[in-house]
């Protein structure tokens, strides 16, 4: 990524007084199967979203707990559950997904993994049909929450993960925010052109051009009925992280298992890791453990 160029964006997100209107995604649900492989792919070993993959389960580390059954919503081909998953092979893991296509390539993500503490659902992220009242320990979801077409179904989707989740769970929410200029946002979806596919590259697009804003997203959180502690990246919200107070502490088999998935990413992906925690950082948040 071009730092000063970034910085450049930043700074003029910061002063921006404009305000962009959302556009939902024009495709809800995806199931193209280029498209599905596009964005699968992005995620395995070495993908452009591998380090974030793993930024995202060790943010995560402090809301489950041993013995925990989690369910992680919108899992996609589960390449960010199965992060998850690995550091915790204590726990249990329930990936949804609205998309038979996605699930597919989950299921084949999931074979050659070989977790055994992972399944798979089918399902709508807003009704949760499958799951009675209070059968969760831990609610999971990380960069989907824009893909719902509006602030009903994502308050509606509030709801039911109050409903499902038991009084002492655990939550953990990421996703884009909003940004100001659609400058911003076709910087951040070009900025890496040569490393992904065209279809990435217009999907990262809508992706942030779908992004609720922080106001709308702490309005629906709020239904939740707990709180929770809400980071953004600094100058900007490029990206947004809502995280329940922690449920655990971090032993050292966890922080090994932590360091060891650190230590398998390309000396490049380190540095994307290192450059989005110190992002955060400079918004207020810290990482749960020591990768060093």
């Amino acid at each position: 990524m071009s730092a000063p160029v970034m910085m450049a964006h930043l700074l003029l997100e910061r002063l921006s007084p404009a305000v962009l209107a959302r556009e939902p995604e024009p495709q809800a649900l995806m199931e193209d199967a280029d498209q599905i492989r596009a964005f699968m792919q992005s995620g395995l070993a070495n993908g452009i979203l591998n380090y974030i993959y793993l930024f995202h389960a060790v943010m995560s580390l402090p809301v489950i707990r041993p013995g925990d059954v989690v369910l992680d919503l919108a899992c996609g081909p589960a390449n960010q559950l199965l992060q998850i998953a690995r550091l915790h092979p204590d726990a249990r893991f329930i990936g949804l997904d609205a998309s038979a296509g996605m699930l597919a390539l989950a299921r084949e993500n999931l074979v050659q993994a070989g977790l055994p503490n992972v399944s798979l659902q089918q399902g709508d992220i807003g009704r949760l049909d499958g799951f009675a009242d209070a059968a969760v320990d831990c609610v999971l979801c990380t960069m989907s929450l824009h893909h719902l077409p509006d602030t009903e179904l994502l308050g509606q989707t509030m709801r039911q993960i109050r409903r499902v989740l038991r009084p002492d769970g655990g939550v953990y929410l990421a996703d884009f925010g909003r940004l100001k200029r659609r400058a911003t946002q076709s910087f951040f979806a070009h900025d890496r052109i040569e490393l992904q596919s065209e279809q990435f590259t217009i999907d990262f697009l809508n992706s942030l051009r779908a992004a609720f804003s922080l106001a709308e997203l702490r309005q629906a959180a709020a239904l939740l009925g707990r709180a929770l502690h809400v980071y953004r990246t600094a100058l900007a919200p490029f990206m947004l992280l809502f995280r329940s107070t922690p449920r655990r502490d971090i032993d050292a088999a966890l922080e090994q298992r932590v360091r060891d998935g650190y230590a398998r990413l390309t000396a490049g992906e380190q540095r994307d890791f290192d450059n989005l925690a110190r992002w955060f950082r400079l918004g207020g948040l810290n990482l749960p453990c020591r990768l060093h």
